[in-house]
């Protein structure tokens, strides 16, 4: 794990490391399983300056990226957003995913936008069940930008004792946040 970390703490040094962020952040919310964090979190401790910039343009490509999960499960849920939902074993859950919304509402979208859950399934659930398109552009927003935010306000506080023991317990940390992403898309399939 030593090498990939080295890796994306270089691309968080480089000129062009807000676009490959964005670029993960766009694809997680619509269809690809990397979370933009293995990016965001990095650039954050190598450049505090630009640590709140950072997370608002990591915000905002994934609330693009959710559009296009959006218009995933609202035009082509069956060439392509089955695959997806099949591809996560989350078939059961997109059911529950719609009758969660339809006694919760947007609390739902919100409340489930902030967990690790890969928002791609939400997006796309949420295109299939045809939700308003302004309904969920706000829940996206709310969702996303506390996410995002949450996790920069972290890091802002704990930000130099984050990076140490990460340096320490690269292995640990990775685990962690693998079973963090397992506990999310199971808390997906759950409910």
């Amino acid at each position: 794990m030593r090498p990939v970390y080295n890796w994306l703490v270089e691309r968080a040094k480089r000129p062009d490391a807000i676009w490959w962020m964005c670029a993960v952040s766009f694809a997680e919310s619509s269809f690809f399983p990397l979370p933009p964090d293995v990016l965001l979190v990095p650039m954050a401790l190598k450049d505090r300056s630009r640590m709140w910039w950072n997370s608002t343009w990591c915000s905002v490509a994934s609330v693009l990226g959710g559009f296009f999960g959006y218009a995933v499960g609202f035009y082509l849920f069956e060439s392509v957003g089955r695959p997806v939902i099949e591809f996560y074993n989350a078939g059961e859950a997109f059911g529950r995913f719609q009758e969660a919304f339809s006694v919760y509402g947007p609390w739902f979208l919100i409340l489930k936008g902030v967990t690790p859950i890969p928002y791609k399934l939400l997006a796309i659930a949420a295109g299939f069940a045809k939700l308003d398109l302004t309904v969920f552009v706000l829940c996206s927003l709310v969702a996303r930008f506390s996410r995002y935010y949450m996790i920069t306000a972290a890091l802002w506080y704990w930000g130099p004792e984050v990076e140490k023991f990460i340096e320490k317990r690269l292995m640990l940390v990775t685990g962690g946040l693998l079973a963090i992403i397992v506990l999310g898309v199971l808390s997906f399939r759950l409910f």
